[in-house]
């Protein structure tokens, strides 16, 4: 994987991040939240987990909070649109993909434990919206150019509107999926996907049909009929 500035700090002069020690203190930063949970992790031990100088980790990151933010979203960057040949089956490949995700130990307990701390903390708020949420939504926006391509949905006539679409889809989309494995505790298994895709296109395709011939916008949900 790519390395990246975790803190998003110019890059300093002199000695070259080295990507491995990286991949090893986010992935002790994941096995310490499992193990100790968010109270109990400190960076001291994260840097004795990944084998690597304490200096080495506070240079990276200064503190716990964009510390295990980053290590919860680099597991949420392993998310890819799968191309399954219509909007619908699109869509339940990535809602299973993220429920598989979220049935991780490691992704489980680092997201319930940094949204809980946002809920007192502004910048890791901040920190976790434009790093895993505004990152992620990236698989809306590439799935709703695919579907105009194909014609499963019309081209976009307003910027800002387009926008507030892929707010919206994606907070159903994240919310439906988390609420399902973390708060519910039920699977999202193949079943439950194709239900909930078949609830998001009526609502897409209600939204997109507005500005089209006719009104219906039949087109969005003709990849759910199979």
């Amino acid at each position: 994987m790519q390395s990246r500035s975790p803190t998003g700090r110019a890059g300093r002069a002199g000695r070259p991040r080295s990507a491995a020690a990286d991949a090893a203190i986010l992935a002790a930063t994941r096995a310490a939240l499992v193990e100790l949970g968010w109270s109990k992790l400190t960076l001291q031990d994260v840097a004795a987990r990944a084998g690597v100088a304490k200096t080495t980790l506070y240079r990276r990151w200064p503190g716990k909070n964009e510390l295990v933010v980053d290590a919860v979203a680099e597991l949420f960057d392993e998310l890819e649109l799968p191309d399954r040949g219509s909007l619908a089956a699109d869509i339940e490949g990535v809602v299973l993909q993220f429920a598989a995700i979220l049935d991780r130990p490691e992704a489980r307990s680092g997201l319930m434990a940094v949204v809980a701390e946002a809920t007192r903390d502004d910048a890791l708020r901040a920190r976790i919206r434009a790093l895993i949420v505004d990152r992620q939504k990236r698989l809306v926006r590439e799935g709703r150019t695919r579907a105009q391509r194909r014609g499963e949905l019309p081209a976009e006539r307003d910027a800002r509107q387009a926008a507030r679409a892929v707010d919206l889809i994606y907070d159903m989309v994240a919310g439906a999926v988390v609420h399902r494995t973390l708060v519910s505790a039920e699977p999202a298994d193949e079943d439950w996907a194709r239900g909930f895709t078949r609830v998001l296109l009526r609502g897409l395709s209600d939204t997109a049909g507005r500005g089209a011939a006719g009104g219906h916008g039949d087109t969005a949900g003709r990849g759910d009929r199979r």
